[in-house]
């Protein structure tokens, strides 16, 4: 059981998490024909967009209520509605998604107070869809906007069914964490139709930052899914949470709607992957598809593979708590030692992290403890490069924001073929970087004559 510390630093020097406003509207994003706003200055919305364009290398749809330090001190709401009557007139959203920044949750803005004004003084807007979250960015970090924002937006927008008797078998509604890349919710959504079912995601990025270029222009989110269906989501027979982060969303779900939940706090490696295929063939009374036998097959290959390159290795690996926890676990079993552990906030799952300790801490943190523990790895979004470059040690890139590679939207870690690609990236790493340096081949280390000569021996295999 690892334990967790905070770190003590007056400000972070090289902060690793990005803010909690951000997070509430990447999870708009998952919402087709939405536009997500920011109730702060326009500083606040260019930042991030900045984040989300590099990452994604797209059109990215976020607005700001563009405080001025006036309009803080006497309150924003002509801000709050002259920005939402101006989207609804020009874009034309299907939903406008509200978040709140450090600037006006520390004047105290009563936003709910102001979307029932807003409503009353245009009849237009009465039933129009708003979802408003609470998500100050002088506390806590961007996992916990997303799960805030998926929360309320089941809250608000998911009606509660009124025969409960018709739910529907074949609906499941899957609830993934902020973690998951839109590439990793195609895998899932395959995964789950080949068992005959029919997932409603929420939010599903994979039909709106998946790189799919539009017909025409459209200032709104270009894919994802509709208000409409998520009113419908209570006629599902299963919700399946995937990531801790996600408990709150599925208790709210089944609060409302009264349909069970399933939670996976992760879907990378071999036994998580066991556990989902036979849940969902418990649920669709179907058996596992045999491409899915060989595929697992194919991921106990790979992991023989590579367990001579990454056995014994020492990891340094700095993300959000659940995306922590899933690389983490995996890599552990494959015989990595987990060293150095830094995050970003508070979540159940860091205590069972396979390490000695998990620190809440920044980039800074990272660097220096894997410094002083002689990691060979160093596992972080982009903003770690130069760290690792100061180590002279190999980099994977996992997380947000990942802006000096191409793909970051098509990454893939879930399922058992997203957990075999994962394990061959970081292997290459540390095969080439040992060829870099002119190190011991792998060949050399079975037969204990290289520099990692005890850490795996080829005869403990059978």
């Amino acid at each position: 059981m690892a334990k967790v510390t905070v770190g003590k630093k007056a400000c972070a020097v090289n902060p690793l998490k990005m803010s909690q406003p951000i997070g509430g509207a990447f999870a708009f994003m998952g919402l087709r024909g939405s536009m997500p706003l920011l109730h702060g200055s326009q500083g606040c919305t260019s930042f991030g967009l900045t984040l989300f364009v590099r990452h994604f290398k797209e059109a990215v749809p976020l607005q700001t209520t563009a405080m001025s330090e006036v309009a803080t001190v006497l309150g924003g709401y002509e801000n709050v509605e002259q920005a939402i009557l101006n989207i609804h007139k020009r874009t034309k959203p299907e939903i406008i998604g509200i978040c709140s920044t450090g600037v006006t949750e520390t004047k105290g803005d009563d936003v709910e107070g102001f979307l029932r004004l807003i409503r009353e003084k245009h009849p237009d807007l009465a039933n129009f869809p708003m979802v408003y979250v609470s998500t100050p960015d002088f506390k806590d970090a961007f996992q916990d906007g997303w799960e805030k924002t998926v929360a309320r937006m089941v809250e608000v927008l998911v009606e509660t069914p009124k025969n409960a008797a018709r739910r529907d078998p074949k609906r499941v509604n899957v609830l993934p964490g902020c973690h998951l890349t839109p590439g990793d919710l195609d895998e899932l959504r395959t995964m789950i139709e080949d068992f005959g079912l029919e997932p409603s995601f929420l939010p599903d990025l994979a039909g709106s930052l998946d790189g799919h270029i539009p017909d025409e222009f459209v200032p709104t989110t270009i894919g994802g899914i509709g208000v409409d269906e998520i009113a419908t989501m209570g006629q599902a027979a299963w919700t399946i949470a995937i990531g801790a982060q996600m408990r709150r969303a599925a208790e709210a779900m089944e609060a409302k709607t009264a349909v069970p939940f399933r939670l996976f706090e992760r879907l990378c490696g071999l036994i998580p992957n066991d556990e989902f295929l036979v849940f969902l063939s418990e649920i669709s009374g179907r058996p596992v598809p045999l491409k899915y036998r060989r595929q697992r097959g194919q991921l106990a290959d790979a992991m023989l593979d590579a367990h001579f390159h990454l056995g014994g290795r020492k990891l340094a690996i700095g993300a959000e708590p659940d995306l922590l926890f899933d690389l983490s676990s995996m890599l552990h079993e494959m015989g990595a030692k987990v060293t150095v552990a830094v995050t970003t906030t508070q979540s159940p799952v860091l205590e069972r992290i396979r390490a000695e300790e998990v620190l809440i801490g920044d980039l800074e943190d990272l660097e220096n403890l894997a410094k002083d523990s002689g990691c060979n790895l160093l596992v972080t979004h982009s903003h770690g490069r130069q760290a690792a470059e100061r180590l002279k040690i190999p980099f994977h890139r996992a997380g947000f924001p990942m802006f000096d590679r191409l793909g970051a939207g098509h990454q893939l870690s879930v399922g058992y073929r997203g957990t075999r690609g994962l394990i061959f990236d970081i292997a290459n790493l540390i095969i080439a970087d040992h060829e870099d340096n002119h190190q011991a081949t792998p060949d050399t280390w079975r037969t204990g004559e290289g520099p990692a000569a005890g850490v795996v021996d080829a005869a403990t295999m059978h």
